[in-house]
């Protein structure tokens, strides 16, 4: 039976980071998935056509995806999503599924980074998870600021969790603030102008270092994380890089992939009782 995995993004325009990140992520599971062809698909249909016309580089989205496997014959289908939350773009991978979920022997979704907390002892905890990846390049001696990208998907809840789960692991100088929805950057600065530190690390939330690093977190406009802080009295040190790019980080879409094939907590994925 021909099998394959495709790896599903929100996609960038920035070829240094996605070298960095998706395609480094990419080239993981190809290595360790031998038996599987490995496809690409983002979901922004911006970027793919950004790449077609700029740089003649041609992104399949999910959907176009999904009819060439099908074409190609293709039978078992892993798809795993490089997203962070299980948010709207999730939810559209979600539905792209349910779509050809007839047209294949087996099409499974995998799930994002941030799924499963305070679920049975058998299940993992995504959370500690993710922060156990990147803890290394998080600074304890000064205040940090992990920017997220933010949604007004019920899903934004979890940058809320993931800031408790900062707090359970001793991370006390850690806060996260969102691009777009709640916690924003005026909500975190409540809770930093008292402390006696004045150095803050600012750190995307991101899969990929792209326009919201580059713009919104590092840029040079008034409201700028980086620039909004300073405002305020703080000296700021931007980190630029995606988390993609973090090695401990990779590894959770290759466990994940590595779930969904061998069908582990699969009813809790679908939300079945």
């Amino acid at each position: 039976m021909k099998k394959a995995i495709l790896v599903i993004s929100f996609g960038t325009t920035y070829e240094n980071t996605r070298k960095l990140t998706i395609d480094k992520i990419e080239e993981k599971i190809r290595n360790e998935f031998k038996d599987y062809e490995i496809r690409r698909a983002f979901t922004s249909y911006k970027i793919i056509e950004v790449l077609k016309k700029r740089d003649n580089i041609i992104v399949d989205t999910p959907d176009t995806a999904l009819e060439k496997l099908k074409q190609d014959g293709y039978e078992e289908i892993i798809i795993q999503p490089l997203h962070i939350i299980p948010g709207s773009e999730y939810e559209f991978v979600k539905r792209i599924v349910e779509k050809y979920s007839e047209e294949f022997k087996k099409i499974k979704l995998g799930r994002p980074v941030l799924y499963y907390k305070g679920m049975p002892e058998n299940f993992p905890d995504d959370y500690a998870i993710m922060i156990d990846s990147i803890k290394d390049i998080i600074p304890k001696e000064k205040l940090v600021i992990l920017m997220g990208h933010g949604s007004n998907h019920s899903s934004n809840a979890c940058y809320s969790c993931l800031q408790l789960v900062l707090r359970d692991r001793g991370f006390h100088n850690a806060f996260i603030a969102n691009v777009e929805g709640y916690p924003n950057i005026d909500d975190v600065l409540g809770y930093v102008k008292g402390y006696s530190s004045k150095e803050v690390t600012l750190i995307p939330l991101m899969l990929v270092a792209g326009n919201h690093a580059l713009i919104d977190m590092a840029g040079e406009d008034e409201d700028s994380f980086k620039n909004v802080l300073i405002k305020h009295g703080f000296e700021v040190t931007p980190y630029m890089h995606g988390l993609g790019e973090i090695e401990k980080f990779q590894q959770i879409y290759i466990e994940h992939i590595k779930d969904t094939i061998k069908e582990r907590y699969e009813g809790e994925l679908k939300g079945e009782k």
